[in-house]
């Protein structure tokens, strides 16, 4: 399981390392695709399989089904992880999460989230104002 939050830069040549935690399970090839809140996913390529496979299931007749489709197949892309644990972070995906020379590197179970650093606290903040009312609604459903 991917969990915490990492501080890593981005080189001129838009490669950045991952956590040394996350590397053994994440492996050397992963997949990155535009994420959901400005920020980037990161996902083993047996966890995308399973994603794939799952969204491939829905119908190609809902339109709201094929633009996520499009959304996220459409700008995945696969990156080797190198000997030292970086990764290659294609321009255009920096350019879509508005990625700078610092990043967050977070840790949700199955995917690794990279989110520019600043963008990434100001979003940290806002959400733990609303954790006791997230925790709330969560609990409701039976989650906590």
């Amino acid at each position: 399981m991917l969990i915490g939050e990492y501080t890593h830069s981005i080189d001129e040549k838009n490669r950045m390392s991952l956590p040394a935690k996350f590397r053994q399970e994440l492996g050397k090839t992963v997949v990155i695709t535009p994420g959901l809140d400005s920020c980037l996913f990161v996902f083993s390529i047996k966890e995308w399989k399973k994603i794939a496979d799952k969204l491939s299931e829905s119908s190609v007749l809902q339109a709201d089904n094929r633009s996520f489709n499009r959304f996220m197949f459409g700008g995945a892309v696969e990156a080797s992880v190198d000997s030292i644990g970086r990764v290659l972070v294609p321009e255009f995906l920096r350019e879509r999460a508005g990625l700078t020379e610092k990043v967050a590197i977070i840790g949700v179970q199955s995917r690794a989230e990279i989110w520019d650093e600043t963008r990434w606290q100001e979003y940290k903040k806002v959400v733990e104002k609303q954790a006791d009312g997230l925790a709330e609604k969560l609990g409701g459903i039976g989650v906590l």
